[in-house]
């Protein structure tokens, strides 16, 4: 049984390929203007790292906020419901995920099955999301994958900066930068913003130990370790976090072609 997992988002895209239930071959690119040509390239990526050919894939399920317009698949399904299949799928144990993507942030919670039994998310504004550490990043001239480390390195007072509007939160970083504030110290404050406006989420949703986090963001350690603080639990991350809706997506494309029988090859 060979399926296809497509997750297009707002600033990445990624596609998996599942053969008899296993994780054979992933692909993470950026989301271009196209998503429909976004998801064709994903796929194509991914297949260069196996031997699978696109005709040999039985059954596709797109997510994520371009999954309406992929040209290839069998169904769609929200990111929702396959952020809590992929999360189950890397840790079967979790039953509180945490997905901190591009322009949002959802909490949901799941049963032993990763069927989702409750969810928020806050859509509102980009702050605490993907897009927002980048405009940050930017500002401050620093490289993304470094604002973890730096603001983790900062032990001094804590600078509180707006965790609920990226433009106030620009304002504001523009100010410090100005007063000659440390940037350490800046980003420190961004990402305890993120944290705090996380933490309200998940207790909105009702958290429990066994918690996990996925989406780009938690590949900011700074960010992932004031969460944990604010919980009081550690985070299970996946490998690749990035992946975990498509893979969701490809395990409800397993639950699917099952229900209809394998495809007859001629």
């Amino acid at each position: 049984m060979i399926t296809c997992g497509i997750d297009v988002g707002s600033l990445s895209a990624e596609a998996v390929i599942f053969v008899d239930g296993k994780l054979e071959a992933y692909s993470l690119i950026r989301t271009g203007y196209d998503s429909a040509q976004t998801a064709l390239d994903a796929l194509r990526v991914a297949l260069e790292k196996t031997e699978v050919r696109q005709e040999d894939i039985e059954y596709t399920v797109a997510t994520g906020y371009g999954r309406v317009i992929v040209p290839f698949a069998d169904r769609n399904i929200t990111e929702i419901s396959c952020h809590a299949k992929g999360a189950h799928f890397f840790h079967p144990e979790v039953r509180t995920i945490l997905d901190m993507g591009g322009q949002d942030c959802k909490a949901i919670r799941c049963d032993d099955k990763g069927k989702v039994t409750k969810f928020l998310m806050n859509d509102k504004c980009a702050a605490g999301t993907g897009r927002s550490m980048e405009v940050m990043a930017g500002l401050l001239e620093v490289r993304l994958e470094d604002i973890g480390p730096l603001s983790l390195a900062w032990d001094g007072d804590k600078i509180k900066i707006s965790n609920t509007c990226v433009i106030f939160a620009k304002s504001e970083v523009l100010s410090l930068i100005r007063e000659g504030v440390p940037v350490n110290a800046i980003l420190a404050g961004l990402c305890e913003g993120v944290a705090e406006r996380v933490r309200t989420l998940l207790r909105r949703v009702g958290v429990e130990k066994e918690f996990g986090i996925s989406g780009g963001i938690s590949k900011n350690i700074g960010v992932v370790r004031r969460v944990e603080e604010k919980i009081g639990f550690e985070a299970h991350i996946a490998f690749e976090p990035q992946i975990v809706g498509a893979v969701g997506a490809a395990i409800f494309a397993a639950e699917l072609l099952a229900k209809k029988g394998p495809r007859v090859r001629t």
